[in-house]
């Protein structure tokens, strides 16, 4: 049986009310003023609440204002019944949180009419947060998308990339991401200048093109290869599919992004305020770390240095040459060996 408060200070009307619903098979309780009403809906929590405006020691609106301070009464529907057909009144009075007005005088049917409305609308909201919360409990507990996500990859055929070759290029319409099994992937933007700055290398086994997953049609920035590479890829759709789908799958994803956007910001702070040293010593260090691992050297040209630090070619020559003389790394061609990282992470600015 629903529970229905009656907040009215005149007896008749208050009476009336009273004997319409429990006619109807409502349980009713009755307040004879604000204050008391605020009293008993804490305590009763109800199903719907009537409340007159006019009344001594709290009126409507206070009453309304006092409910929806509290979680458990806030949302309960919440009725005016008042000789008040004033727009703003009325206006006062919705935009507070009630959920409908009756005019007095009201018959039964208008009265049980909006009761009855107010309560299907409740039970519609209940058993659609309900599903939602259920789908997503069953979506916390399925941890199989990195399975299938493994499985789509070892069933993938291979694409084979060669060295400078551009697998998209800056508004390009997305199409996919790349899954990099062999080789590296530079990503570029070109300056106004026409000057060209690597914003990230990728490796084997890293994700290229998850930057434009959730955010944009188009790809931001060149993809080019610097090594002959080979790649497995996968159209957005089916990423999508997995992404909604598996919230494993979706959690790995967006803790490749945020990586991305840190190394980003760093990488931007680096090159607005560290000197040209600093740039092309952190370039390296940064490399290093990220790519070159069993004693590999660092195998880039002075232009890919240049990329990379945001700095002239020219620059990275002197720099570099200026390290070798300092006994921080040994150039051979293309190839550099760090002699002394400890030291070039410690330059100043």
């Amino acid at each position: 049986m629903k529970k229905v408060l009656v907040i009215e200070d005149n007896f008749e009307m208050r009476d009336n009310i009273t004997e319409i619903l429990q006619l109807s098979d409502y349980e009713v309780f009755t307040a004879v003023n604000g204050k008391l009403g605020v009293e008993m809906a804490l305590k009763l929590l109800p199903d719907v609440i009537l409340c007159d405006i006019m009344m001594d020691e709290l009126d409507g609106y206070g009453v309304l204002f006092t409910l929806n301070k509290h979680p458990e009464t806030s949302i309960i529907p919440f009725i005016f019944i008042t000789a008040k057909t004033q727009k703003q009144d009325l206006r006062k009075g919705m935009e507070m949180g009630a959920d409908d007005y009756l005019t007095k005088p009201f018959d039964a049917i208008e009265l049980l009419n909006a009761i009855e409305t107010l309560l299907k609308k409740r039970t519609l909201q209940k058993d659609f947060y309900s599903k939602s919360i259920q789908q997503m409990q069953q979506l916390s507990t399925d941890v199989k998308g990195l399975t299938e996500l493994n499985k789509i990859i070892e069933e993938r055929k291979h694409r084979i990339v060669r060295k400078k070759q551009a697998l998209y290029y800056e508004g390009d319409k997305v199409t996919g991401i790349y899954l990099i099994l062999k080789g590296k992937i530079k990503t570029t933007k070109i300056a106004d200048d026409g000057r060209e700055l690597t914003t990230a290398i990728y490796d084997a086994d890293q994700f290229l093109g998850t930057n434009v997953l959730f955010s944009s049609d188009s790809y931001i920035d060149n993809a080019i290869a610097m090594e002959e590479c080979s790649l497995s890829f996968f159209p957005i759709q089916e990423v999508e599919k997995l992404i909604s789908q598996y919230p494993d799958v979706a959690s790995k994803f967006i803790k490749i992004l945020s990586n991305e956007v840190c190394d980003k910001e760093e990488q931007l702070i680096k090159i607005a305020y560290s000197s040209v040293r600093k740039k092309i010593a952190d370039s390296l260090l940064n490399y290093h770390k990220q790519h070159c691992h069993n004693g590999e050297k660092i195998n880039l040209t002075r232009y890919e240095i240049a990329n990379l630090s945001g700095t002239a070619p020219e620059t990275v020559s002197r720099t570099l040459t200026d390290f070798e003389n300092e006994g921080l790394i040994d150039k051979s061609r293309n190839e550099l060996i760090l002699l002394n990282p400890q030291k070039l992470s410690n330059l100043r600015n």
